[in-house]
């Protein structure tokens, strides 16, 4: 029986001292992008097109429509602001940079606050990282940076029979341990950019070039606080290249990365609203 007060598993309710929390949250974001030229959009809950963004389609929350077409509650924002802007507003609009302050539904009743921007047409991945970082800053949240690089997965599955790319998404060490390749076992302890250098006398050639793209990020987007992940890989579809996760006590407080819809490069991220709201109110409790 479902008592009358109760509500469903990982739903979320802000009553109160969270409430207000979440809208300060929300109004320093705002004014740090609206100050870097950021215009916010809000998308539909419902979408056709949520199978392009989710990786497991067990994670949509589906339904249909009037005309018994297959809709999803929206569980990642970034391909429909996208194709929104692209597909719907491109001939009255020919602004780059958005943002949203939005919730994402997951099956079965999973409910994650997001604030997230999109620059589209933009390939500089440091860019928005930069602000991700600023905007944690003035929330007084100072989590560890960790980049990745979507291809180098790829390009190690070409080189291995072995592996496919649920080895990365679940990060199999002890499989690619097992391969015995010096090389690759130094990739695979790979952590700080002082170690780079190293790495890159010992890597085929590939693998080089991908490498420098993480190195070069971690230094023109000054993370002190910046870690390397090469063997991690993003379960989102869309992220094709440079990405990142902002971390705290395992607790991922951001990711964004590089990503190409159909013909359009762009670059974004979502801070995750909920996991800074709990470490405020935790903070206020003390």
């Amino acid at each position: 029986m479902v008592l009358e007060h109760e509500i469903p598993n990982g739903s979320k309710l802000y009553f109160g001292k969270s409430a207000k929390v979440k809208r300060e949250i929300e109004s320093i974001a705002s004014d740090v992008l609206d100050k870097n030229d950021f215009l916010e959009i809000l998308t539909p809950l419902f979408s056709y097109h949520q199978h392009l963004s989710i990786a497991d389609e067990k994670e949509l929350i589906r339904i249909n429509d009037e005309k018994n077409n297959a809709i999803s509650l929206r569980a990642d924002s970034t391909i429909d602001v996208v194709r929104i802007i692209k597909k719907r507003l491109g001939l009255n609009n020919s602004h780059k940079k958005w943002f949203y302050i939005q919730p994402v539904y997951t099956y079965p009743t999973t409910e994650q606050y997001q604030i997230g921007i999109e620059h589209m047409d933009e390939k500089n991945l440091s860019k928005v990282l930069v602000i991700a970082n600023n905007i944690l800053k003035k929330l007084d949240v100072k989590p560890l940076v960790q980049i990745s690089n979507m291809k180098i997965p790829h390009i190690l599955c070409d080189m291995f029979d072995e592996l496919n790319l649920d080895d990365f998404r679940h990060l199999n060490i002890e499989k690619f341990l097992n391969l015995k390749v010096e090389w690759l076992n130094k990739l695979v302890y790979l952590q700080y950019i002082d170690q780079v250098n190293e790495i890159l006398e010992v890597v085929p050639n590939g693998i080089k070039v991908e490498l420098l793209k993480m190195k070069e990020l971690c230094e023109s987007s000054a993370c002190d606080n910046g870690v390397l992940s090469p063997m991690y890989y993003a379960k989102m579809l869309y992220y094709d290249e440079l990405f990142f996760r902002i971390i705290k006590d395992n607790e991922v407080y951001a990711r964004g990365g590089r990503y190409k819809n159909e013909e359009t490069t762009s670059v974004g991220f979502a801070i995750y609203t909920d996991i800074i709201i709990e470490e405020k109110v935790k903070q206020d409790d003390k």
